[in-house]
């Protein structure tokens, strides 16, 4: 029987003489050692997983340099992933797809506990290795404190696992006198979305993180001028970096001090210029218990 392909519906009878002997071929040009097969080289890859805060092609486009300048480092391979969504991240963390993550608080500190996930690194951006939640509203809105937001429609970025977005910019809402069920909640695929529908009109107020007006994309987009901060969180550890527990102490060190030490050279400040950042900062799981204290306050879940 001839091989069909299914594409273009054109059949070839000679694919499988073919195949057989090129298979025969292939048996006598397989060296005796197989120390460098694709076998090999594919359980030396490193997998690195971006959350995303960002669109999936802007999130590849802006970590790639780092991703291959970490690879360079450490001579091996390491393979950039993201996904679309928040959702889809978070089932490849929890099934430790990832060797080296970068994620939200929320992520880690539950990877952390059911996944045993490490902290190595933090983010710092614009020079702060700190973030807060806001909660966006335009300023002709006439909405100048939290319980005119009740009855009103309000825009979370990302989803319910995210950290600032969603469950610090409710606790605020908590703070100021709002609970679950006093607004209409709604979700963005991202905190950037989330705060270009406030601009639009498409809700009184978004969560999302301090820095999100900063971004270029969001400035290219609207007139960040036409919004404010109606509340905003105390500043916390900002977004954190990890590995799995069972990577080696001599990887991990490895991995936290090329990364930790790449403002240092030119290829490693382009790197981190490309992905935003103007460093990465050694962080400690210590720094994320305030986060903690915040997901048993909102979702009553215990990490």
């Amino acid at each position: 029987m001839g091989f069909c392909n299914p594409l273009t519906g054109i059949c070839n009878p000679l694919h499988h003489a073919t195949k057989a002997l090129l298979l025969g071929l292939a048996l006598f040009a397989v060296p005796a050692h197989c120390d460098d097969t694709p076998t090999a080289a594919a359980e030396n890859e490193l997998v690195l997983g971006i959350f995303p805060r960002r669109a999936a092609v802007v999130t590849k486009k802006m970590f790639t340099p780092l991703a291959n300048y970490l690879s360079q480092q450490l001579g091996r391979p390491v393979r950039l992933e993201t996904t679309h969504d928040f959702v889809s991240f978070w089932d490849n963390v929890d099934r430790q797809r990832y060797d080296i993550v970068h994620f939200n608080q929320y992520h880690y500190v539950r990877s952390h506990k059911t996944r045993g996930y490490r902290v190595i690194l933090k983010n710092e951006e614009h020079g702060r290795s700190t973030i807060a939640s806001t909660l966006f509203v335009r300023k002709d809105s006439g909405i100048h404190s939290i319980m005119e937001l009740k009855g009103r429609k309000i825009v979370f970025g990302g989803g319910k696992t995210a950290m600032l977005s969603y469950i610090t910019a409710r606790h605020l809402l908590e703070a100021g006198g709002l609970h679950e069920g006093d607004y209409l909640t709604t979700f963005a695929i991202n905190p950037l979305r989330a705060t270009i529908a406030v601009f639009y009109q498409q809700a009184s107020a978004a969560g999302a993180g301090d820095v999100v007006v900063r971004l270029p994309r969001v400035r290219q987009e609207i007139d960040v001028s036409e919004l404010k901060a109606l509340a905003t969180s105390q500043p916390m550890a900002h977004l954190p970096w990890a590995v799995k527990q069972n990577m080696s102490k001599q990887t991990r060190d490895r991995v936290q001090n090329i990364l930790s030490q790449a403002k240092r050279s030119t290829q490693g400040r382009k790197a981190l210029s490309a992905a935003r950042l103007s460093n990465l900062i050694i962080a400690t799981d210590a720094e994320y218990d305030p986060h903690r204290e915040i997901i048993r306050s909102v979702l009553g879940e215990n990490y």
